[in-house]
């Protein structure tokens, strides 16, 4: 399939919230459920309008135009309506895209009077809080839809179907997941907020890692002692900014378990420094860029003065980024993003090793 052109989540409810507010009709499409090789997974949306025009994606091809299709053609009546596709069906010569795999698809022409859940979802989501978007779809066409937004701190032990332990779940995994009874389907979708990637260190490889790191999802901060470079200019859209000595800027950057912190400076004090800053701190990945001699030296340093534990320093990944042979600023940033996905999506990553062992 082509690749998918899907908002970011939060950007797709602020949308609906905003639409919703309009006064025009429109209808969202959901991906309720989505098995073997479809181009979007559950929860993937997208808004049509009357004249059938989209924001979002579905996943394009004949599954998005025909939504489109009958989106536009439901409006008027308002009701629900669930389309059940078979991607093994397409053909070549048509153009279909043959991915294999079945999609279920709910097209809600009421969605403006779930305004109040979508606007509760985005604005928890703008203050980087949890929470899960709970879509029910129940009884024969015309289909009874009802959405509900439950903040993490909410979620009742009482919740009834699919049950406060499978939506917790949902919410750990960061994944979409449909649950079936006699009555009712429901959506579970987890909200989470981006995870941030403070970059210690707006040079060459900072402003690199920036540009990629932000496709892929990452909230960006970059900090460095230097105002020229952290000239927002310089950086994606949206990234934050911190000038100051970079030992104390980086101890008052609040961490926690969603923080990824890649130490890029200009040299080996301010790099101890930023380290000295991240140790014994909640993170989520610490990283550091350096030949295997400087970190080697780093690391003897760090324990021999007391300043770190052994298990703490062999925490950082030091020599930083995935041993893909990358040589230039580019490739030596695509390297880091890669490991930094591995260790937000597995929890863990490949290590570049030294000759004692250590990363």
């Amino acid at each position: 399939m082509n690749a998918s052109r899907t908002p970011e989540p939060g950007d797709l409810l602020r949308a609906l919230v905003a639409r919703a507010g309009e006064g025009r009709p429109f209808a969202l499409a959901v991906v309720l459920k989505a098995d073997g090789s479809t181009p979007c997974k559950a929860g993937a949306k997208a808004i049509v309008d009357a004249e059938g025009a989209i924001h979002g994606t579905i996943g394009g091809g004949r599954v998005e135009a025909e939504t489109q299709r009958r989106a536009a053609e439901i409006l008027g009546a308002g009701r629900a309506l669930v389309l059940d596709f078979d991607l093994e069906s397409g053909t070549v010569d048509r153009g279909d895209p043959i991915c294999g795999g079945a999609m279920r698809i709910l097209i809600d022409p009421g969605a403006a009077g779930h305004r109040a859940a979508y606007e509760l979802a985005a604005a928890t989501r703008d203050r980087r809080g949890r929470g899960v978007l709970l879509t029910t779809v129940a009884g024969a066409e015309p289909r009874d839809v009802t959405v509900e937004f439950l903040p993490e701190e909410t979620i009742p032990d009482d919740l009834g179907f699919p049950g406060a332990e499978s939506v917790r779940a949902a919410l750990r995994r960061e994944a979409a997941a449909l649950f079936v009874s006699e009555r009712a389907e429901v959506l579970v979708e987890p909200l989470s907020p981006k995870p941030v990637l403070v970059i210690v260190g707006g040079g060459h490889v900072g402003q690199a890692l920036a540009a990629q790191a932000g496709l892929v999802g990452f909230d960006l901060v970059v900090i460095d002692d230097r105002p020229e470079f952290t000239r927002p200019e310089l950086f994606p859209d949206g990234t934050a900014t911190r000038c100051g000595p970079i030992g104390e800027e980086v101890a008052r950057f609040p961490f926690d378990a969603d923080t990824y912190v890649v130490i890029a400076t200009r040299g080996h004090r301010h790099d101890a420094e930023a380290l000295a800053a991240c140790l014994r701190r909640p993170a989520a990945y610490v990283g550091m860029i350096g030949s295997r001699r400087k970190v080697a030296m780093m690391r003897k340093e760090f324990v021999d003065a007391g300043r770190s534990t052994r298990v703490e320093i062999d925490r950082v990944y030091a020599p930083i980024g995935l041993d893909i042979g990358s040589v230039t600023v580019p490739e030596i940033a695509a390297s880091v993003v890669a490991q930094l996905i591995a260790v937000r999506r597995c929890g863990t990553a490949p290590r570049i090793l030294d000759r004692h062992g250590h990363s």
